[in-house]
């Protein structure tokens, strides 16, 4: 029998405050990295779920998501093992919340930074993902779709 293609399921968050987006500094197989407050979805949880989980876990701030910046595919070779993985990217814009300095981080996060559009695209090179900047321009330019869309049957979280 084939084997089935699946593509890796991921969240990230767009939090934007007086013109500057936060982001965390993360070790990686490829090197020291920004990205977006990102990560997969985790069984029994909804994508919204996830999206505030991953935030929380990686920048020790709670986040509301407000809309869907986009939906997104992108593939990368792994430095690692050298195959081909596909990513599905679901981007949240929202609000930061709380901030719980004394929670740890998750590992390999090296610390958060609030930076300015510009600043962002000046150091391409250490983007984890390449759509980074695609979620950055995607919701300076407004594109934004209601959580609406987004269903979660209750089957997802039964546990099987």
């Amino acid at each position: 029998m084939p084997r089935t293609w699946k593509p890796n399921v991921t969240v990230a968050a767009v939090i934007e405050r007086d013109g500057k987006f936060l982001l965390i500094e993360e070790e990686t197989s490829d090197g020291i990295r920004l990205n977006q407050p990102a990560g997969h979805l985790d069984p029994l949880e909804s994508l919204e779920q996830a999206v505030v989980r991953e935030t929380l876990e990686e920048t020790g701030y709670d986040f509301t998501p407000t809309a869907l910046v986009g939906m997104y595919m992108s593939r990368y070779r792994s430095a690692r093992t050298g195959e081909l993985v596909t990513y599905l990217r679901f981007a949240f814009c929202g609000e930061p919340g709380e901030f719980h300095p004394e929670r740890p981080l998750d590992d390999g996060i090296l610390r958060t930074m609030w930076l300015t559009r510009d600043e962002i695209a000046a150091c391409r090179e250490r983007h984890r993902s390449p759509l980074l900047m695609t979620c950055v321009d995607e919701y300076l330019a407004g594109k934004r779709a209601p959580l609406e869309l987004l269903h979660t049957h209750v089957s997802v979280y039964e546990e099987v």
